[in-house]
């Protein structure tokens, strides 16, 4: 059974189409990843799926219920960029992730305890209790990314949704996350969507690979048309493309 339905989904700025006839089902606990060219709409979807922006047309529903109008629990998501809170020790960054459960952000003393043993918890898991008092600054870029997964995996979500979280680091220290990720994910068993420009990594990482193209061109209006789901290939079979989308000619 689907658990991430993707439906007619278009989406345009002004006059510029960005994506045009999204179709996509996903069950629950794949990790996709989203390939293709800059501008072609990979981050919009994205986007879409946090809910932060909504569709021109279409819809996008998660487990059956009703399309999300704003960003909710249900989704996690890490940018490129560590998405943490500078003014916040590691610990505390972990503690902020579950006061977005609860009304005005703010946890009883009670709850603030049980918070403060669950973010133990996690900084062992994603190796960072020993410096779980320091300041984001003082991190590494592998370190800052894993407290910031650590942190979008604290609220729970069922989605987990990386916008090329790992374009900044090293080689050695990306390896090091994608090892790291994986772990997180076999344990959890949670959805990922991840947008990446590195075909080898989308590959590596992904039990499907959705590629993200423009099938109609205008040379005389680039805007006029938008990107599509063009191949999305089975990852765990060597790469096999098991559903190529057909380009036909719908108009709007």
């Amino acid at each position: 059974m689907s658990f991430v339905t993707v439906s007619n989904l278009w989406q345009r700025y002004g006059t510029r189409s960005i994506l045009e006839r999204v179709n996509v089902d996903i069950h629950e606990g794949e990790f996709i990843s989203i390939v293709g060219a800059s501008g072609c709409g990979k981050s919009t979807f994205l986007r879409m799926l946090l809910a932060q922006e909504q569709p021109y047309r279409g819809e996008i529903r998660i487990d059956g219920g009703t399309p999300a109008r704003e960003p909710n629990l249900e989704r996690g998501v890490v940018f490129q960029k560590y998405s943490v809170f500078p003014h916040l020790s590691v610990r505390d960054n972990l503690i902020a992730a579950e006061s977005f459960n609860t009304p005005f952000g703010r946890l009883s003393r009670n709850a603030r305890k049980a918070a403060g043993r669950r973010a133990d918890d996690m900084l062992e898991r994603i190796g960072l209790n020993h410096v779980a008092h320091q300041y984001p600054a003082s991190l590494s870029g592998g370190m800052q990314q894993r407290l910031a997964i650590g942190q979008a995996m604290n609220a729970k979500p069922r989605i987990l949704l990386l916008d090329e979280p790992f374009g900044a680091l090293d080689p050695g220290t990306r390896l090091q996350m994608h090892d790291f990720l994986m772990e997180l994910r076999d344990e959890t068993n949670m959805t990922v969507f991840m947008v990446t420009h590195d075909l080898q990594e989308g590959f590596k990482l992904g039990d499907r690979v959705l590629v993200f193209d423009k099938p109609r061109w205008d040379p005389h209006d680039p805007g006029r048309y938008g990107a599509t789901i063009t191949y999305d290939f089975d990852a765990r079979d060597g790469g096999i493309p098991f559903q190529m989308k057909e380009e036909t000619d719908v108009s709007e």
